[in-house]
């Protein structure tokens, strides 16, 4: 049984002040609580809030080399801690062991480095005739990061913070702790300066209420819900301070009738069910040529009841359970929502898959004879569900892409590079991918509409956490 009962305050470990409650963590793959977590209280965060506004006159006059230096070192550290980080993640939200090992864990390094990169070239002054621009930490930033890629979003927020200048407080998500007191030890061991970085676990609608409200705090930094996103906004308003939004996205996949229908459905089924669904950016709407939805419906189904489910810790596991219970009961609702708005159930449904009768595991779903303005094509899953529609034209696919509350990302496939821009171009979301492709964390990523503000990632990510100051001289 683990025991979470200090968070990282001013270069210590420190214990909660009065008043922190315990919070379960429960392992999603047989619903076993493994260990405690305490929850921080308003006074957590103001003594993590007083520790960053100390340090940051000292940390954002530092050097581009010796914030390098320092991420450098916090890498080095990362890359040979990742065996544990993997495991933790694996234990605590339930991705499966490969994913785990693959992309779940180096995920963090990649963040850390292209960090590195995009600070390295950064250009913090720019002349202007007689004027110049220059760039500096806009202060202390508060981080507020999910539970299902956990240290991608970690890393996401706290390097480019870093090499910003800026000083942080990380409020990780009390579901996936276990990464986050290791990356913070990371943090620990490769020197970082006191108070430039501090973290405290708590609720939302208390600790993240109290950071984004602080008037100690110059922006917050979220990931997380479209409602959660809203309430921070709220929150943060009346000090006007910077708020940063990556929230909840219902992407779509068209695939164009150019395209290799195989492939593309099998790839948009791969990309969906990945991390059990759990995934912002998950192309959970597949739009299809009507004279081809049939063939298509066939071959999602059984791509889908070919996903291997399971035990997380067997390297021959594709999808692992859903990370908590709250997520899992609300997938089961969704599934039996579209079923009532007259779906068809073309694989998986309700329930866990056969053989499993412990554990927040669901089944790989597609939903075939689904329009747009039902519930399952409307609202985010956030699991392995997918929604299949046909169109009619190119012009159609795109109208049912942007019929959406969200922009977070869209998905192409074509044989087609040219038309495959055009079609991009006019998408109304913050990313395409094309035929398969792979996340790039060195160009900017966010969304449109709900999906958010502000972007991650290379250099736009940087310049989130920089003011802009011009001197004429």
């Amino acid at each position: 049984m683990k025991t979470l009962n200090r968070f990282y305050i001013d270069g210590k470990w420190v214990e909660p002040s009065p008043g922190a409650t315990l919070f379960d963590i429960v392992d999603p793959a047989t619903e076993n609580v493994t260990g405690k977590l305490s929850m921080g209280t308003t006074e957590d965060a103001d003594r993590a809030v007083a520790a960053a506004r100390a340090a940051f006159a000292g940390w954002s006059a530092t050097s581009r080399e010796a914030r390098i230096a320092l991420l450098e070192r916090i890498a080095e550290i990362y890359q040979r801690r990742m065996p544990e980080i993997a495991q933790a993640v694996r234990e605590e939200i339930g991705a499966p062991v490969t994913l785990c090992n693959a992309l779940q864990a180096p995920i963090g390094l990649a963040q850390l480095r292209a960090a590195i990169d995009t600070l390295r070239d950064y250009p913090f002054e720019t002349e202007s005739g007689k004027s110049y621009v220059r760039r500096e930490a806009i202060g202390v930033a508060a981080l507020i990061t999910p539970w299902n890629w956990p240290l991608n979003q970690i890393a996401a927020k706290v390097a480019p913070a870093l090499a910003a200048g800026c000083t942080v407080v990380l409020k990780p998500s009390e579901i996936a702790p276990l990464d986050a007191m290791i990356f913070a030890e990371i943090m620990h061991e490769a020197g970082t300066p006191a108070g430039v970085f501090n973290m405290v676990f708590g609720d939302g609608r208390i600790v993240g209420a109290r950071l984004s409200s602080h008037p100690e705090v110059d922006m917050v930094s979220i990931t997380g819900s479209t409602r959660a996103g809203v309430e921070v906004a709220i929150s943060a308003a009346p000090t006007v301070k910077r708020v940063a939004q990556e929230l909840g996205g219902k992407s779509a996949l068209l695939i164009l009738d150019d395209a290799d229908l195989q492939t593309a459905v099998t790839s948009g089924i791969a990309q969906c069910m990945a991390n059990s669904g759990q995934t912002c950016i998950a192309p959970t709407r597949m739009l299809v040529p009507r004279e081809r939805y049939d063939e298509a419906v066939a071959i999602a189904a059984a791509t889908a009841n070919a996903v291997a489910v399971g035990d997380p810790a067997d390297p021959a596991t594709r999808m692992g359970p859903i990370s908590n219970r709250m997520q899992y009961e609300k997938v089961q609702l969704m599934i039996e929502a579209g079923i009532a708005e007259g779906a068809r159930v073309a694989a998986g449904g309700l329930g866990r898959p056969e053989g499993l009768t412990r554990g927040f595991y669901a089944r790989p779903t597609v939903f075939a004879d689904v329009h747009n303005d039902m519930k399952i094509a409307r609202e985010e899953i956030f699991g392995p569900v997918l929604t299949m529609i046909p169109y009619d034209s190119e012009e159609d696919a795109i109208r049912i892409a942007n019929d959406s509350i969200y922009g977070l990302a869209g998905y192409i496939a074509s044989g087609d590079p040219q038309r495959a821009r055009k079609v991009a171009a006019r998408l109304r979301v913050g990313s395409v991918r094309v035929n398969g492709a792979m996340l790039d964390v060195t160009v900017p990523f966010g969304g449109y509409k709900t999906s958010g503000n502000g972007r991650e990632y290379g250099t736009e990510g940087l310049e989130e956490f920089l003011e802009c100051k011009s001197v004429t001289m």
